[in-house]
């Protein structure tokens, strides 16, 4: 998974000039044609602007105060920001919340955002958090990480033998140690060997833990969960970026429950 959450980061280019683009829209006054959808080729608001300056200008004026009523809060950037930051608080449902908005803010880029699977999964919508791991494949298909998270929406919302069986493949993923991660979620591999393939490296170490302690929460087997999370969400991996902040979250989820 990406590990930082700006939209120059988390989306590629295309996403990130639509949104500036949608930006533009809401908070400028779009008097060249290249700005809106309602200046396009034949448009018939077009051709009623070229037959009338009154209606040309009463459309600008409508169009400005229709963009000028969205207020900075409400841009693809701070919702963003507002969603990250909910979640690394550990306000999940205002994480997932934030996140839902975002979705319907840019359509086009939903799939982009696995961070909302990832908040999805704790605040309990396995269904949804499916369904977004399952578009996320569409523009990362060789993530494994997408895959595993797919694998624990199922596993705890039907079963781990339905997980396994519905498993999203991937293409390749050089990270070690993704793919024995990967081999372990088919049932394939040991958890031991997952550990052994990460050697001495720490940012291998911390994935080995990460998705240990999720794969292990799970089957169910919540004290070796809670083991491999408590690794996981060490100072010494916070090399993990955005995933450590999902291992210190889930952690914390974990000590509530006692």
């Amino acid at each position: 998974m990406v590990t930082s959450y700006g939209l120059k980061q988390v989306f590629p280019s295309p996403f990130r000039e639509r949104v500036r683009v949608r930006v533009d829209r809401r908070t400028t006054c779009p008097l060249t044609p290249t700005l809106s959808p309602f200046w396009g080729r034949g448009s018939t608001i077009l051709g009623g602007l070229r037959r009338s300056r009154s209606l040309q200008l009463s459309a600008i004026l409508a169009i400005a105060v229709t963009a000028y009523a969205q207020s900075p809060a409400e841009r693809p950037q701070a919702i963003l920001d507002r969603a990250v930051a909910d979640f690394q608080r550990g306000r999940i449902a205002e994480a997932a919340a934030g996140f839902d908005s975002l979705a319907r803010l840019v359509p086009d880029d939903a799939p982009q955002l696995w961070q909302r699977g990832i908040a999805l999964y704790y605040a309990g919508r396995y269904e949804d958090c499916r369904v977004q791991f399952e578009s996320h494949r569409t523009v990362n298909p060789n993530d494994v990480e997408n895959a595993a998270w797919h694998f624990l929406c199922v596993a705890r919302d039907q079963s781990p033998e339905k997980a396994r069986t519905a498993l999203l493949p991937v293409g390749p993923d050089s990270r070690v140690p993704m793919r024995q991660v990967y081999e372990m979620f088919r049932g394939k591999l040991t958890p031991e060997a997952v550990l052994a393939a990460a050697g001495n490296q720490p940012g291998a170490q911390f994935y080995a833990h990460l998705y240990l302690g999720l794969y292990f929460e799970a089957l169910g087997v919540q004290d070796r969960a809670r083991e491999h999370i408590t690794a996981a969400a060490a100072d010494r991996y916070a090399v993990g970026g955005y995933m450590h902040t999902v291992a210190r979250v889930h952690l914390g989820i974990l000590q509530r429950r006692r």
